[in-house]
């Protein structure tokens, strides 16, 4: 029989009276200054990273401090509709308040304390149940902790917490009544009066005091406070809140924040957590995940008083707790990652640690900096929202965090290093635009203010690279190093078996245990066998990281360098040029190919994840079809008016046949569905006089890379490695291009940089181009009447089923969390194309909620209860910016073209893979609508073939 949540022992705090009582002669309110408190204007409220780090100097020596919104930033709450705020149940903990700080260690417990009472003839006690406690008599390897309590609706808390805390501070009616009247008034305790009786229960316990906590509540699930889709508000002032950097939704991937860089929806880190909090409720001292800011809001309610102290004194304050609580540190080491234990801060004071305090109101938020100890507790029924940040800055503290956790065997929940490397490989897309672009925007002017010699993210790169050459150069001698794979770390976290570092940028292994990875720091620790059976994995060797960092101080032709062979952002006959003439003396870890056959996947999520190219793959598993274009290059060239795009292709020095699967890239999927609309001659090299076939396949959407390898395991990889290209020239001429040069079998055995042989001078033959002509191709696609960009949808959570008619059509299953990628034209700047993450969420009574985000800029989406509409509300942004921009007159962009996008095909609906796998998570065919139409279609179709 299934529990009822609701139901508790007997002496759990709901089902017993409040009796225990607030005597304001006994308060312990601490002495301690204030934390600064910001009113932003409404012009520095506009850009969120910008003003913290604008109030950072002056703020972060206090550990935290408080900012008031505007007064005309008033953004609507959802938690207080109606069908959520009566009927949404989420779970709480019961907090023993009384024992956060004046408890004896659980191994001690033989059989439960007896408690003090105080005045029982008018305060009376209440009993603590043996059930509803983590304080028992079982064995000591038990840890004091927060128990489950029951669940609540917003209504049902609402109406607990305001019973509790007016039954707590009851006063007796003669003192609230005043000569002439007879009515008696409500007495509300301020938040001093509040404060000076928690730290009484804290400090002096003499009564037994339970409440319980919503905490930790994910948004996800129940929901957030801000609004997520401006198709659910109504108002001329709904998309600003929507878009908002203070949008906590928006906040942690907002664009200068390094955690934009991680690919995964960590929940409470870049997904925001709620807090339902009651009169004494209470977040014990801790620092955040990785060091992190964070920030809090409150949507309504009584004050939150919160604590801090700043980094600079973090070690002060861990010091002070050990000193005062030895027994429960003794127990528990780790104590204060439990977030369980108080200690007041009139003791830390008097232990000279500085500390601060925070009285936050409705509508308020509270930041808080990196390994900045906080705590606190609430005055009442209220709730907040909060999640994590990384500005730049942060890195360096970041760094400091995951050394920290190594040395304490303490598991990461973030790569730091893939956040590093994804901001530098930012910077330096940033600093190419402004060197050889010349384009200036706010977003990279932004990554260039971090660069220079003595800027905040080169310092955080360059430190990490003198880390990691110290490591390097500590292994033991002739161990070998093998090139590690781009998607090494792709599907699951890598890392050390020893101290849980993490392991994005190097590794070690052995032939004994493949699978099985150290720190560069545990290598001799990792087996027993002899050191020539072990083997180290680099990302990148220390001359490739090296450059890094002169690019980063602003090394032009270092730039060059990066932007050509990591990010791909110049043309291959440049990188030619530059790489060989600047790295040929420097010395490279010797590699060893890792893999016999193969160099790069043909997964494009692969690629994209691991920051090193934009361009995608498409899958070819047939023999050479008829329908190829075949185009013959010469040494002429080709004349380009208009706008040019050049496009890499398969080059082959003889008509090959592939018979067996092959990869191809392109940087654009501007042509993977149409043929070239005529021949194309290309610049051959000057010492291969001989001619060049080249072919345009025209594919078919059903076998495109990451479908076709779940179904064709055997897939085979050409062994090539491809940097691809985007370059601007003027306003009005855009070129694109891919370069791909090809391996010899020797693999990674010879002296490289970014896997190029480094040997000067030496020509590469096996480097072509071909140019193509956008008008002409326009005027192909325009004919046809097809759309212009024809992208793969990648599937990257299929999500889980719901049973209910909203949730299916006739044509597709909408499960809820489903998530794809595609790639279309980029409503910011439609000339160029962005990827965009499509995903189904629940909207609760409306069923699904379709919405559409450009990656990388979570303030620009698209939601809408049709997943048609959803997409269409994409095409009317697009096709106004193409209007906007006069695209669409200069024959760039026909908008005609435009009208046959499909919401359903933009979702990857009607994609065969997933609908295959979207029909597995429903066997029993409860989605009747679907299942109905399909099973009559099925009919139909074999009654015409009987026919």
């Amino acid at each position: 029989m299934k529990r009822d949540n609701n139901i508790e022992p007997s002496g759990s705090p709901r089902s017993r009276k409040v009796s225990a009582r607030w005597d304001p002669d006994e308060a312990c309110r601490p002495t301690i200054d204030d934390a600064p408190v910001f009113y932003p204007t409404v012009e520095e409220f506009e850009d969120t990273l910008a003003y913290v780090e604008k109030i950072r100097e002056q703020a972060e020596s206090f550990g935290i401090c408080r900012i008031v919104p505007p007064p005309s930033w008033t953004p609507p709450c959802l938690l207080k509709e109606k069908d959520i705020w009566e009927h949404a149940k989420f779970s709480t903990r019961i907090q023993q308040v009384d024992l956060l700080q004046n408890r004896e260690p659980m191994r001690k417990k033989t059989r439960s304390r007896k408690r003090k009472r105080r005045r029982q003839s008018k305060k009376g006690a209440t009993r603590r149940c043996a059930n509803s406690s983590v304080e028992s008599t079982s064995a000591s390897s038990e840890k004091f902790g927060f128990s489950s309590g029951s669940d609540f609706t917003l209504e049902e808390f609402q109406r607990y917490a305001n019973e509790f805390k007016e039954t707590y501070f009851q006063r007796d009616r003669d003192e609230d009544l005043k000569p002439g009247v007879v009515e008696y008034s409500k007495w509300e305790p301020s938040w001093e009066d509040i404060e000076g009786e928690y730290w009484r229960i804290v400090e002096q316990p003499t009564d037994e005091v339970e409440v319980y906590y919503g905490a930790d509540l994910e948004t996800g699930t129940f929901g957030s406070g801000f609004p997520k889709a401006s198709s659910m508000l109504t108002g001329n002032d709904a998309d600003k809140y929507v878009m908002s950097g203070w949008n906590l939704n928006n906040f942690s991937r907002l664009q200068g924040s390094v955690l934009s860089f991680e690919g995964c929806d960590i929940s409470g880190v870049l997904v925001p957590w709620l807090y339902v909090g009651m009169c004494f409720s209470s977040f014990c001292w801790h620092v955040e995940d990785h060091h992190l800011y964070s920030l809090n809001y409150m949507h309504w309610g009584d004050p939150k008083v919160w604590y801090g102290v700043p980094q600079n004194h973090a070690s002060s304050l861990e010091a002070a707790m050990r000193k005062h609580l030895p027994d429960l540190f003794e127990e528990q080491p780790g104590l204060l990652h439990d977030l369980v234990t108080q200690l007041s801060p009139s003791i830390l004071k008097a232990e000279g640690v500085p500390i601060y305090r925070a009285v936050q109101h409705s509508g308020e938020f509270v930041l808080t900096f990196p390994r900045a100890y906080h705590s606190g507790f609430n005055c009442g029924f209220n709730c907040a929202e909060a999640v994590n940040v990384a500005p730049v800055d942060w890195l360096e503290h970041g760094q400091n965090a995951v050394e920290l956790y190594s040395e304490q065997h303490r598991r990461t929940s973030l790569s730091h290093d893939k956040l590093l490397l994804g901001s530098a490989q930012q910077a330096i897309q940033a600093l190419w635009e402004i060197f050889f672009a010349g384009r200036e925007t706010p977003g990279n002017l932004r990554w260039k203010h971090v660069c220079g010699k003595d800027g905040m993210l080169t310092k955080a790169v360059r430190m990490r690279v003198q880390m990691e050459e110290e490591r390097v150069n500590c292994l033991p001698p002739h161990l070998p190093s093998r090139k590690m794979e781009k998607d090494f770390d792709l599907e699951s976290e890598r890392e050390c078996f020893s101290c849980f570092y993490d392991l994005h940028l190097s590794a070690c292994s052995c032939n004994c245990s493949p699978e099985r990875f150290a720190c560069l720091k545990h290598v001799k620790n990792f087996c027993s066998c002899q050191m020539e059976d072990r083997f180290v994995l680099l990302r990148y060797t220390i001359d490739e990281l090296q450059m890094l960092v002169k690019a980063l101080e602003g090394g032009v032709d270092a730039v060059k360098v990066w932007a050509c062979k990591d990010i791909g952002l110049l043309p291959g006959k440049d990188c030619d040029a530059y790489v060989p003439n600047l790295v040929q003396d420097s010395e490279a870890v010797k590699l060893e190919p890792s893999e016999p056959s193969g160099s790069w996947s043909c997964s494009r999520r692969m690629e994209e994840k691991a920051n090193i190219s934009s361009s995608s793959y498409v899958h070819v598993s047939e023999v050479l079809p008829q329908h190829w274009t075949k185009l013959k290059a010469s040494p002429s060239t080709v004349g380009c008016e208009n706008n040019a795009y050049n496009i890499g292709v398969l080059i082959m020095e003889n008509r090959v046949n592939l018979e067996q699967d092959a990869c191809m890239k392109l940087n654009l999927d501007i042509l993977t569905d149409y043929p070239a609309s005529k021949s194309v001659n290309a610049l051959d090299s000057p010492d291969n006089k001989s001619d060049v076939e080249i072919f345009l396949p025209s594919f078919n959407q059903e076998k495109i890379c990451g479908f076709d390898e779940v179904r064709e395991p055997g897939l085979k990889r050409l062994k090539s490695d491809c940097s691809s290209s985007v370059s601007r020239e003027s306003p009005n001429n855009y070129q694109h291009s891919t370069s791909c040069v090809h391996q010899d079998s020797d693999g990674f055995d010879s002296k490289k940089l970014f896997d190029v042989e480094l040997h000067p001078g030496q020509s590469n033959t096996f480097r072509k181009t071909a140019t193509v002509n956008s008008s002409d191709l326009n005027a192909s696609i325009v004919a046809r009447g097809d759309p212009l960009l024809i992208s793969s949808v990648e599937p990257l959570n299929f999500g889980s089923v719901m049973f209910g008619k909203l949730w299916c059509s006739k044509k597709a299953i909408f499960p809820k969390g489903f998530r794809s990628r595609v790639k279309f034209f980029s409503v910011i700047n439609p000339t160029e194309t962005s990827n965009y993450i499509s995903e189904v969420l629940d909207a609760g009574p409306l069923g699904p909620l379709f919405k559409v985000t450009l990656e990388g800029c979570p303030t620009v989406s698209f939601s809408n209860v049709s997943v048609e509409k959803c997409w269409e509300l994409v095409v009317q942004q697009l096709k106004q910016e193409i209007l906007r921009s006069n695209l669409g007159e200069r024959g760039i962009l026909p908008l005609q073209s435009l009208k046959r996008v499909n919401g359903l095909e933009m979702f990857g609906f009607l994609s065969p893979p997933i609908i295959q796998a979207v029909e597995a998570l429903d066997p029993n065919h409860q989605c009747l609508e679907y299942w109905n139409h399909k099973t009559s279609s099925d009919k139909n179709e074999v009654n015409k073939d009987l026919d």
